[in-house]
């Protein structure tokens, strides 16, 4: 390893990936509707997140659940504060069952028993409690019906049945299934309203795919929809539409960016703010009720927050607060004091170590664009000539925002400067932006990412020949394509389920994913389009696989439904065959992503090696050929590190 001893020796000492990567001491904290009771995911003996319940004012503390493995990631009280709600697959396949447990006895209950079926919550109303409304592909694998599920005796009732195209449903304020989301055979969107839960469906708004259209939800008189919208403007607003004589109403808009997280009164829906987030996360107040409290909350601490729960009678808040140098922190507030209680930070172990600034900076492309992007930097070391890692979003249809996030702090302290960049495409900043990126994947998408770079070695941060190149998902098709398409900036690739060919990628996606493929036909391109052929061939890294010669490392989740395992198996096989080097690690009991610690700390313990073999970064030892309690099984092809 190459290291100057001036860098060396003013980084800060090394933290441990178990503190960033590991599970969380405390974390998702709820209550239940009466406020009587404290819910949180911790992990129990054998490091397993489970569900935790205690009652508020006492030291109760006890486990409700008892997964064996994975871990507990959704969860939420029902509205007859007895039974505690939470969603589990198995092995990360995202075929979700919907579990409860009854508190008063302690019984666990699958609401769902289906094999090869995935459950999804709709809804639930305060005046209904002994119900949940949910969605289930039981029918039909490719589409979600809307089910009518009974706590008490565990009875499902098909609700609403899906005529075949819609990828989205809403209830009102009585409960009744009255909206509809369509994915229009052209890519655009469709919104169904009717009057009632015998009435017929009707279109009430149609737009094209340039446009960004949601339905949030209906006034409490069911008279009005809530909706995130760009018609006649760049960026989404939330507004409010009369459903009779579509009249308008603007309640919240940036000229910056799209709105973000929409607040609702769950009793009295109506929108009491929407959060937008250019860089850093601002919030505008709609409803007066809530001023003086968002006041006080944004003097209560320097982080960007937002509400994470509410009890039924709007007397307290949790609040969870972001920052970029500290791990999520949450706060119990009583709105009629006006005054903020400390619970808990996610991570307490990081308290006090030497994390890293999370900067906003803004890239401009070859032709002009504006890319709002985020830069970290090591802590304690000159910021210049550093070697940088490129770590693109996934999605491609999300974005990076400000906060902590583990891996840009690891790899900065490991010496590297990180930056994220929101290349064209990316959601949140307007619909011109997020067109921009329409059938682009290694195009100006592309070239996006290489402007980034030049940015940061034009201003000095990085140094041209340490650039290495990581990312998950659609992050993951990045790192391919930097190394197949543009091999002379980045010296090493790191892909963590990434698709290597957009054919088979769209051939293999999940049945229920069908009624949005039109979409994927306008931003990504229609595979069965002859005229859109030579974008599908160009844009995947497995049809140039001989171009790449550059040092690679690929994660996969053997069960993942979305970029199905043979998405890396023909990249490795390529490699192979052109006589490349590529080591590449399946965990068997993964999906998208990597939910277990213990496989997570793997990957990332064999990243951390990779790169520095290649970019020279500092190294906390990995012991042993893997990380206790990891599934990995890995394969080398070609020269190791």
């Amino acid at each position: 390893m190459i290291m100057t001893a001036a860098v060396k020796g003013e980084l800060p000492p090394l933290i441990s990936r178990d503190l960033l990567f590991g599970n969380p001491e405390r974390t998702s904290p709820a209550l239940s509707p009466d406020g009587k009771r404290l819910a949180w995911l911790a992990p129990d003996t054998n490091n397993v997140l489970q569900v935790w319940v205690k009652t508020v004012g006492k030291d109760d503390d006890k486990i409700i659940t008892a997964d064996k493995k994975r871990g507990i990631r959704q969860y939420f009280w029902a509205k007859d504060n007895r039974n505690l709600i939470y969603l589990q697959d198995s092995d990360g396949d995202e075929n979700f069952h919907v579990y409860g447990v009854d508190l008063g006895s302690g019984n666990v209950r699958d609401y769902t028993p289906f094999q090869g079926v995935r459950a999804q919550i709709t809804d639930l109303n305060p005046d209904f409690p002994n119900e949940v409304l949910l969605e289930l592909n039981l029918r039909d694998r490719s589409l979600f019906d809307v089910y009518r599920l009974n706590l008490k005796n565990g009875a499902l009732e098909l609700d609403t049945e899906n005529p075949g195209d819609v990828t989205g449903w809403g209830a009102d304020s009585k409960f009744r299934v009255r909206s509809a989301q369509i994915a229009t055979p052209e890519g655009g969107t469709e919104i169904r309203v009717r009057a009632d839960d015998k009435s017929p469906w009707k279109t009430f708004l149609k737009v094209g795919p340039e446009e960004i259209l949601n339905a949030l939800g209906f006034t409490q008189d069911g008279q009005s929809l809530y909706l995130m919208s760009s018609l006649g403007r760049d960026t989404a607003a939330v507004v409010e539409k009369n459903l009779a004589d579509g009249k308008e109403k603007v309640l919240a808009a940036s000229d910056e960016v799209d709105a973000g997280e929409v607040l609702m009164h769950p009793r009295r829906y109506v929108v009491e703010a929407v959060s937008f987030s250019p860089g850093r996360t601002r919030w505008q107040v709609v409803d007066p009720a809530v001023k003086e409290d968002f006041d006080g909350l944004a003097k209560m601490n320097d982080g960007d927050f937002s509400i994470a729960d509410r009890t039924e009678a709007d007397d307290v808040w949790l609040v969870g607060f972001q920052s970029d140098r500290a791990p999520g922190r949450f706060y119990r507030w009583d709105r009629k004091s006006k005054q903020g209680t400390f619970l808990f930070t996610t991570r307490p172990k990081l308290d006090g170590l030497s994390l890293a600034e999370m900067r906003a900076v803004v890239i401009t492309a070859r032709d002009g664009l504006k890319l709002n992007s985020y830069l970290t930097l090591p802590v304690g070391v000159a910021p210049t000539n550093l070697p940088l890692v490129l770590f693109p979003h996934g999605g491609p249809w999300a974005r990076d925002e400000w906060g902590f996030n583990g891996y840009a702090q690891w790899l900065a302290n490991r010496g590297y400067a990180v930056l994220q960049p929101n290349f064209r495409g990316s959601t949140g900043y307007g619909k011109k932006f997020l067109n921009a990126g329409n059938k682009q994947w290694g195009l100006k998408m592309h070239d996006d990412l290489i402007d980034a770079v030049n940015w940061a070695v034009k201003e000095g941060y990085a140094a041209p020949k340490k650039i290495g190149i990581m990312g998950g998902s659609y992050g993951g098709y990045c790192a391919l394509a930097g190394i197949t398409f543009t091999p002379d900036v980045f010296a090493c690739a790191v892909d963590i389920v990434g698709p290597s060919n957009i054919k088979t990628l769209i051939g293999s996606i999940p049945p229920y994913w069908k009624p949005m493929l039109s979409i994927f036909n306008v931003r990504l391109a229609d595979v069965n389009d002859p005229t859109d052929a030579e974008i599908v061939k160009n844009a995947s890294p497995l049809n140039s696989a001989d171009r790449i010669i550059r040092p690679l490392l690929i994660g996969q989740g053997a069960n993942d439904p979305r970029v199905k395992q043979a998405e890396s198996e023909q990249i490795v096989a390529a490699i192979e065959k052109n006589h490349g080097n590529v080591i590449y690690v399946v965990y068997p009991d993964e999906g998208h992503g990597f939910a277990r610690p213990e496989n997570r700390t793997d990957f990332n313990a064999r990243a951390e090696a990779f790169l520095s073999a290649y970019l020279a970064g500092r190294v906390e030892p990995m012991e042993g050929s893997k990380i206790a309690g990891s599934t990995a099984i890995v394969r080398v092809v070609g020269a190791t590190p």
